[in-house]
């Protein structure tokens, strides 16, 4: 059995008394077996985390690997158009090679930050691509294929028949769910109401159920999109899929920008999961979602990066940072959304969008080890101490001063060094490759 030790670290547990000591934890088998000011026993790894904060692994629960490689290809421009005129058409000319390549590059973004669970859409074609990505790199991710069958401007690369879309999400969901020591769970991914016909989403609908796995789509982002659905359907976007049967626990809502008190009601009464991504939102000038109002609820919100192409990083301390900010300023009230409970939504909160809420989210026995080691004796974070580290790791921390970062009790990254992925090599292979994709579109 392979242990690993973390000694002396400022410990950020997330347990139910959010304790913060100095101390070490153990981890035996990829689970954290005891965290204590101090352990005895020897390991056969030992990692000294003196003067570093050690905090859950961050978990974000929208992100699109498929598109990390079309970071910088569609700047500034408003959602559909962004989707239309340059996202589909280069997903559409994805190879298993460039998708591959693609979902390397954003795990090790991701990795670098102190990431080590998402929740993920790919695209229509190659799936298998990522999915082979995340297994050799250790990553942990619900994925899932994205459906598509029906809409205006879909390219014929991406659209589906119903039918065959339904019968590859299947496939796959045999094929690699569980793969990777569990660290693979697949989820049906639809990719939004405007793309997905009535008879797709309820047959996704029945066999999420079927096979126990949850559903993870975009809804109520843009009013140009809100507006197509009402057009097309006859009703608001959370209503229209609540109709469906839909809504629920196992249903992963991306954005939710634009609801009205029913949706969010609707919402918030379903236990239905909202990933919230407050710069994809601000980049895209989609809006700002009610998050306090949603939590207020008793909604259940965690955040997530979305897409490189809308966002340029996936960096979840800007996010965690943003989500705080943002809603100080449209409420025009300085206490709301504070450190606390922003941090809360980027480790409880995402584990429990995962499904997951018994295996993730904190530091305490039994439960696996997704681990961060960070490094806050820096120029931008200091003076730091034990009192106010949380808002230190909202307001001021960086990817960059993530050190070690830990999935399954395996050290995928220490002192910023990759051990299972060669960094330079996926830049190089990505900035090839992203050369073909843009002369295949233009």
């Amino acid at each position: 059995m392979k242990t690993l030790k973390i000694k002396q670290g400022t410990i950020v547990t997330m347990n139910k008394k959010r304790e913060i000591f100095t101390g070490d934890i153990y981890i035996e088998d990829g689970r954290i077996s005891e965290v204590s000011s101090e352990i005895q026993r020897r390991a056969d790894e030992e990692i000294y985390a003196k003067g570093k904060v050690v905090i859950p692994g961050l978990i974000q629960t929208h992100i699109h690997l498929t598109q990390t490689l079309f970071r910088g290809m569609a700047d500034d421009m408003e959602l559909l158009d962004w989707l239309r005129k340059r996202i589909w058409p280069l997903e559409g000319n994805h190879t298993v090679e460039t998708n591959y390549v693609s979902a390397k590059l954003g795990i090790v973004e991701l990795i670098k930050g102190g990431t080590t669970s998402i929740i993920d859409m790919e695209t229509v074609n190659h799936t298998e691509g990522a999915l082979a990505a995340i297994e050799e790199s250790g990553f942990r991710a619900v994925i899932g294929k994205c459906m598509m069958d029906y809409g205006e401007g879909v390219p014929d690369s991406l659209m589906e028949d119903t039918q065959t879309s339904i019968d590859e999400s299947v496939r796959l969901l045999k094929k690699w769910h569980g793969r990777g020591k569990g660290r693979i769970i697949y989820a049906f991914a639809p990719r939004f109401v405007v793309s997905c016909s009535e008879k797709l989403l309820v047959k996704v609908r029945d066999l999420a159920k079927e096979y126990g796995v949850m559903i993870h789509t975009h809804a109520s982002e843009n009013r140009g999109e809100i507006e197509l659905v009402q057009s097309d359907r006859g009703m608001r976007n959370v209503v229209y899929l609540h109709k469906l049967g839909m809504t629920g626990e196992n249903l992963i809502l991306a954005h939710c920008i634009w609801l009205d008190d029913e949706e969010m009601k609707i919402l918030a009464d379903t236990g239905t999961k909202i990933s919230h991504c407050p710069n994809s939102n601000l980049k895209l000038a989609s809006g700002i979602a009610k998050i306090p109002e949603l939590l207020d609820m008793g909604a259940d919100v965690s955040i997530g990066a979305d897409g490189a192409p809308c966002n340029n990083n996936l960096d979840m301390f800007r996010e965690m940072r943003s989500a705080a900010l943002i809603q100080k300023a449209r409420l025009l009230n300085p206490t709301t959304m504070p450190a606390e409970r922003v941090f809360e939504m980027a480790t409880l909160g995402g584990a429990k969008a995962m499904g997951m809420e018994k295996k993730l989210g904190s530091l305490e026995q039994g439960k696996k080890a997704d681990i961060a080691i960070i490094n806050l004796r820096t120029i931008h974070n200091s003076p730091c101490g034990e009192d106010n580290i949380i808002p230190q790791l909202v307001y001021s921390a960086s990817a960059n001063d993530v050190e070690t970062t830990i999935i399954d009790g395996e050290i995928v990254m220490k002192d910023r060094k990759m051990t299972a992925i060669n960094e330079r090599n996926i830049i190089e292979e990505a900035n090839r490759l992203i050369k073909k994709q843009i002369e295949k579109i233009i």
